[in-house]
């Protein structure tokens, strides 16, 4: 057919697909983005100049809250097996005879 046109692409049209939008919008989300995942990094305390040290220094920290949570769970263990480990055996003692 002689009189069918094709449409070609015009030549922005590979760049809006390659970026999903207009270059304008997509540059603004990136800026928001990357406020908003600065502010939660910094949060939990990354140094964009040194971030290698503020991902060890994150790690190490997990690390010593994890230990930190056993040795609180230990205490709380510990607190109350004063009370209830005795009553228990006082209980197995002193309790009426169990009859088969």
């Amino acid at each position: 057919m002689p009189n069918d046109v094709r449409d070609l692409p015009a030549s922005n049209d590979g760049l809006y697909r390659f970026l999903g939008g207009s270059p304008l919008s997509v540059a603004f989300r990136l800026i928001l983005l990357s406020i908003l995942v600065g502010v939660v990094l910094a949060a939990i305390g990354f140094d964009p100049w040194n971030i290698l040290h503020s991902i060890q220094t994150l790690f190490r920290r997990l690390w010593d809250l994890g230990f930190d949570a056993v040795n609180w769970l230990w205490r709380y263990f510990l607190l109350g097996a004063v009370i209830v480990i005795p009553i228990w055996l006082l209980s197995r003692l002193f309790g009426a005879p169990r009859g088969r």
